[in-house]
């Protein structure tokens, strides 16, 4: 299944990516909503092969999902592919600079089932689609109304 979605931020291009790649920012973020984040990589700066082990309660499960950074094209397209027992999938964030002050934030989002309860649950999405979408691009809404957020604490100093 794929999904996409847009929207603009008020930032330049420059700050956006930043802010989508400011791995710790996002692992601080996991661990408030209760998440167990672990870095699984050695890497010392950003780059391809990062990865993460993330543990989280979903549904009233225990579920774990393997995150790798599959491509950094600094300001441009940030990729991360996700690996668990029952899905894998992955995403790909690109930018585009509207202005110098406004960006454009393009996300496109796969899941493929690896389990039958995995596919009902997506067959499940696909049948809902119209609310499905709704919720995704209202995450990629906040995810802008974060970032913009960021950008005006930084003006400020």
């Amino acid at each position: 299944m794929k999904l996409s979605g847009r929207t603009d931020i008020q930032a330049p291009v420059e700050f956006v990516f930043d802010a989508i790649s400011d791995f710790e920012f996002w692992e601080r973020a996991a661990l408030r909503r209760g998440a167990e984040v672990t870095r699984t990589d050695k890497l010392r700066q950003l780059a391809p092969g990062m990865s993460w082990m993330i543990r989280f309660g979903w549904r009233g499960r225990e579920r774990q999902l393997h995150l790798v950074l599959k491509q950094l094209d600094r300001p441009l397209v940030l990729a991360v592919d996700g690996d668990s027992p029952s899905v894998e999938g992955g995403a790909v964030m690109e930018l585009v600079a509207l202005s110098a002050t406004k960006a454009r934030i393009l996300v496109q989002t796969t899941i493929k089932p690896r389990t039958l309860a995995a596919r009902l649950f997506v067959q499940s999405m696909r049948l809902g689609r119209g609310k499905v979408n709704a919720r995704y691009e209202k995450q990629l809404r906040q995810l802008a109304t974060i970032i913009e957020q960021r950008y005006e604490d930084h003006r400020r100093g």
